[in-house]
């Protein structure tokens, strides 16, 4: 017994050391951010001069439609603005050429243009991205949700399909809290930061980097490190997406849309335990959110939240059942 409590008493002056060692979330946060910044100001300087691109809009309505914008600073959502304020408040991401591309990402060369928005035929490719989004703003509510003297560690968010019924974000907390189990309460908190953010209206600026700076941005985290080797080595370029919302720098599989403000009902539904993983207690939290223009009728969300309580095993096959339509989201007629 007595040598049970000497070790004790070393583990916790043995992490008290750590974490007095151990910059804080904020100047973690700090260092992303200035990190990020310097990147997004040397590649900003690459266009010194002014120089004129064409864009020819595709989509309805708008064939045919040539804009002239500037090569290097002007974004689809530079664009968007030059049409209408539909345009403004509905596109969430864009094709360039073809590509899917980040509303806030400056267009590099002449191209052709598609505006996405959720209202469209085929919202697929879009659906995925907002799925994404999601995520991402549940990772930024997590890193800040807890006290300072609580460690988070946001690990590779896993690509679920929007049929799976919940998006994810896995993440391990800081040791002290292994045996803790949130609560209801606890989960309504995490929705209220999110739809903080999103009444917030927060920009996700897309920065697309080399290996090396991205390594410097989580230069503090060995997990996130790890991450961008091997999305670098994956990519043809050897490159990195990152994306900045507020002062949250993040790490991203794919394209992101343009801004928090275009999620509208949110909920964490649930924050399962995977048990010990190489990082320490993994937990997989989940989210369930539909997008501004469409919104569903509290029965239907009921149902819709009752799956998303369930754990999403990644790379599951997902079921058949397909997302509610734009009809079955709108509340029943009255009598």
């Amino acid at each position: 017994m007595a040598t049970r409590t000497a070790c004790q008493v070393v583990r916790r002056r043995f992490s008290s050391a750590a974490a007095a060692l151990r910059p804080s979330p904020a100047e973690i946060r700090g260092h992303r951010n200035a990190v990020f910044s310097r990147e997004q100001e040397r590649q900003r300087a690459l266009f010194p001069r002014i120089e004129k691109i064409e864009v020819s809009l595709r989509g309805p309505g708008l064939d045919g439609t040539l804009l002239i914008m500037n090569k290097g600073m002007s974004t689809p959502l530079s664009c968007a603005r030059h049409l209408t304020e539909y345009h403004v408040n509905n596109s969430a991401l864009a094709l360039v050429d073809g590509e899917l591309w980040p509303l806030n990402r400056p267009l590099a060369d002449s191209c052709t243009l598609t505006l996405l928005t959720f209202n469209d035929s085929d919202p697929t490719l879009l659906n995925e991205a907002y799925w994404r989004s999601c995520s991402a703003l549940l990772g930024q509510v997590l890193e800040t949700a807890f006290k300072d003297d609580y460690t988070v560690e946001l690990l590779s968010t896993p690509e679920v399909p929007v049929t799976s019924g919940a998006f994810c974000c896995d993440v391990v907390l800081d040791p002290q809290l292994d045996s803790w189990t949130p609560s209801l309460e606890s989960l309504r908190s995490l929705t209220r930061g999110a739809q903080q953010l999103i009444h917030q209206n927060l920009a996700w600026e897309p920065l697309e980097v080399v290996s090396s700076v991205a390594l410097e941005v989580f230069s503090h985290s060995r997990c996130k490190q790890e991450e961008v080797e091997q999305k670098a080595s994956d990519s043809p370029k050897g490159t990195v997406m990152l994306y900045r919302c507020g002062d949250h720098v993040l790490l991203s599989g794919g394209p992101l849309v343009a801004r928090t403000g275009l999620c509208s009902q949110y909920e964490v539904t649930a924050m399962h335990s995977l048990g010990q993983g190489p990082w320490g207690h993994h937990r997989r939290t989940q989210g369930l959110s539909l997008p501004l223009q469409l919104q569903a009728h509290h029965t239907v969300w009921r149902r819709l939240r009752q799956r998303a309580e369930k754990l999403v095993e990644a790379g599951e096959k997902p079921e058949s059942t397909p997302p509610p339509s734009a009809d079955s989201a709108r509340p029943p007629a009255s009598q």
